[in-house]
This record gives structure tokens, C-alpha cells and sequence, in this order.
């Protein structure tokens, strides 16, 4: 019975036809005697102030008949390089495309697989009309091989687009990414929306998506999207990367240079001196009774000061100090040992030079001293011959 209601069971696709390297997601028109319509909810503690609302706390993911449900995440975790490919994708895309998609890659934790953590993304060509959207399946699939060849670790995570807004076509591609075999099935597809309008605040949400309880018709285009907390996770390394970019939105020409050691240090510096000015404010008016003290921020800051070194002030300039000499004495001699052997090179060649010219010049005198021994003894001897003639 499992099998023949998997049969019946609506695909993921609904109304999903071949066009090229497109799959055309189009909505389909309810039948008039049930007045059905595509339905699309969102679902959220916030909306206990309106009229009606449903909060599911711990939501499970969509599973086929017979198949063990799989607990969805509660935390996503992304990492600024997806949220930098995101922006990137906005930026390049057409004037008249209001959004664009994509598909996030990532990894899932392996205690209780309640977190997933988004660690890349790459752009898939769609269009959009009020009818229907075509999405270039060959080619995502195409990079998820890649991409999946490249980072093995790593595994289809969800989607993600640059509007806030969700409509019948985000339940569409939801429910693509979230089938069984090419999707993240039996896990939920996240649903990352970044909006980068100009002039405003990018704005990032994340969901996950419920089967709505609709006719077999309907459950294509049909889902509830179950918002979920997310925070962005930075290492040192993107941080320092993240403040250089920063130097770049003052400039006309959007472009900032790095820094050197010295000038970081002291930017790091400033920062410091900056946030215990703030503290040191914050305090103060806690003090004065001008700001409604927190148990939890005065907590924090006890614990941030107890893991400073007991040390006075002048024992820290006093190691300072020596740590200065040391890498002077370090300095100055690594400039002699150059010195040294810059000047051994020097008087080496020189040497050989010199060398060879005195040998030059001993071998010529010696030659020209032979020549004239030569010809003495010749004049010597031809004197004495003049004379014996002279003699006779």
C-alpha cells in the first residue's frame, strides 16, 4: 500500500514539462466545483497578533508514506563567502529581473543533524512571468556535480533568492529542492532570502517548509514557510577581510587599500580604546541611574574582565619594553650578518681581480728582462769581436 500511495502521491514538479535545458514550473488552474487556489502561508510567532495563527515549534520535514519522519533544523549557520556570492548574483543580474535564484551548498551537523551550516552557492538561470517560471535544471544539476566533486563534505543544502517576498512560485522550487532524489529529501530544503534593494539594509531570513494540508492538486504549489533563526559565522581571517572591504564604501571609487602591520595594529587599537569608551559610558549612566541597568550585559562584562591578566600597568610595560629590545638586537644583528657577508663578497672578487693583474704584469716584466739579457749579451759580443779585429 506504501508503494501505490507514493504512486498517487502529487510529484514535485507539478505540471513540470521539458523545454530545452528549462523545466517550466507552471501554476495550474483549480478546478471550479472544489475553488481551490494555490496556497502559500507563513507561518510565525509574530503573527499571533493578527486574527488567527498557527506556531509550530520543532516542525518535521516531508516524508512519503511509510518513510521515518527526519527532524528539520532549528539553527542555520552561513558564512560570508555564500553571503558575498549572493550579493555578487544580485548585482550582475538583468535590469528587468526583479529576483534571482540559486542553490546553497553546505554540511549538517553530526550530533543531531538539528544544524546546517551554508558554506557556498552558485547562481541557476530562471525567468519569471504571472504564469509560470522556467528554471535551467541541466545546468544546476550539472554544478552540483561539480561542486559536489570539488568539496565532498559538502551536500545539497536548500536555495536561496534576493526578494523577500514568497509567493506560489517560491513554494514551486521549495518543493523541487525538497524531492526525494535530485532534492534534499528526507531533509527540508532551507529557503535563504537576502533583499538588496539600493539605499536599504540588506535583510536576511531563512526557512524551512511544512506540507499544507490541500488537495493532492495543490501540494505542488502549496507550502508553509516556517521561519528559523541563522547567524553568520566569521573566523579571524574573514573578519580581517570584511574590514578591509568596509574601507571601500567611503570611497568614490569603491576600492581601499590593505593595510600594513603597523596601520592594522593601530585600527585594532582604536577599536578597543573605542568599545571601552563605550562600556565605560554605559556604566556610568548605569550608575547615575540615566540607563535601566541588565543582568545579563553586567554578567558578560564581569566575565570579559575576569579573563584579563592579573598584571600591573608598569610589569605590562616593562615586558613591552623588553620584547621592543629583543627585536632590535635581533634586527641589528641580522644588518651586520649582511653586511658581513656583502663586504666578504666584495673583498672576494677583488682579490681575484687584483690577483690576476699582478700575474699579467710579472709574467710581461719577465719577457721584456729575457729580451734585453738577449741583447747585452749580442752588444757584449760583438764588442769584443770589434776589438780583437782592432787588435790584428
Amino acid at each position: 500500500m506504501a508503494d501505490q500511495a507514493q504512486a498517487q502521491a502529487p510529484s514535485a514538479l507539478h505540471s513540470l514539462q521539458g523545454q530545452g535545458s528549462f523545466h517550466r514550473l507552471q501554476k495550474t488552474e483549480a478546478k471550479a466545483e472544489t475553488g481551490l487556489t494555490p496556497a502559500i502561508t507563513l507561518l510565525s510567532p509574530n503573527m499571533a497578533e493578527q486574527d488567527a495563527f498557527l506556531h509550530l515549534t520543532r516542525p518535521l520535514g516531508p516524508v512519503a508514506v511509510g518513510a521515518q519522519p527526519t527532524t528539520a533544523p532549528l539553527r542555520v549557520v552561513i558564512q560570508p563567502q555564500a553571503l558575498f556570492s549572493i550579493l555578487d548574483h544580485c548585482i550582475r543580474r538583468p535590469p528587468d529581473q526583479q529576483r534571482v535564484i540559486g542553490t546553497l551548498l553546505g554540511t549538517r551537523s553530526d550530533a543531531d543533524e538539528s544544524q546546517v551550516v551554508v558554506h557556498s552557492s552558485f547562481a541557476v538561470s530562471h525567468t519569471e512571468t504571472t504564469d509560470q517560471v522556467e528554471v535551467d535544471m541541466e545546468y544546476q544539476k550539472a554544478m552540483l556535480a561539480l561542486h559536489l566533486r570539488a568539496n565532498p563534505k559538502e551536500v545539497l543544502v536548500g536555495w536561496y533568492a534576493t526578494s523577500s517576498e514568497l509567493n506560489t512560485f517560491s513554494a514551486l522550487i521549495q518543493n523541487h529542492y525538497s524531492s526525494q532524489g535530485e532534492g534534499t529529501f528526507p531533509y527540508p530544503a532551507v529557503h535563504v532570502t537576502v533583499s538588496c534593494q539600493p539605499g536599504q539594509d540588506i535583510e536576511v531570513r531563512t526557512y524551512i517548509s511544512s506540507p499544507v494540508g490541500v488537495s493532492p492538486e495543490r501540494a505542488a504549489d502549496s507550502a508553509a514557510f516556517i521561519p528559523i533563526p541563522y547567524t553568520v559565522n566569521y573566523g579571524e581571517a574573514d573578519r580581517a577581510g570584511l574590514e578591509a572591504i568596509e574601507y571601500a564604501k567611503d570611497s568614490e571609487t569603491r576600492t581601499a587599500t590593505i593595510l600594513t602591520e603597523i596601520e592594522s595594529l593601530e585600527k585594532s587599537l582604536e577599536d578597543t580604546l573605542g568599545m571601552l569608551d563605550r562600556v565605560a559610558k554605559y556604566v556610568e549612566n548605569v550608575i547615575e541611574e540615566e540607563t535601566e541597568p541588565s543582568t545579563a550585559l553586567g554578567q558578560f562584562l564581569l566575565n570579559t574582565l575576569a579573563l584579563a591578566p592579573k598584571v600591573d600597568a608598569a610589569e605590562i610595560e616593562k615586558d613591552f619594553n623588553n620584547h621592543i629590545q629583543d627585536v632590535l638586537t635581533v634586527s641589528y644583528l641580522a644588518n651586520m650578518i649582511r653586511t658581513q657577508m656583502d663586504l666578504s663578497n666584495r673583498l672576494a672578487t677583488s682579490a681575484l681581480t687584483m690577483g690576476g693583474g699582478e700575474g699579467g704584469t710579472t709574467e710581461k716584466e719577465g719577457r721584456s728582462d729575457r729580451r734585453q739579457n738577449r741583447q747585452g749579451g749580442q752588444t757584449r759580443q760583438n764588442r769584443t769581436e770589434s776589438f780583437s779585429v782592432s787588435n790584428v
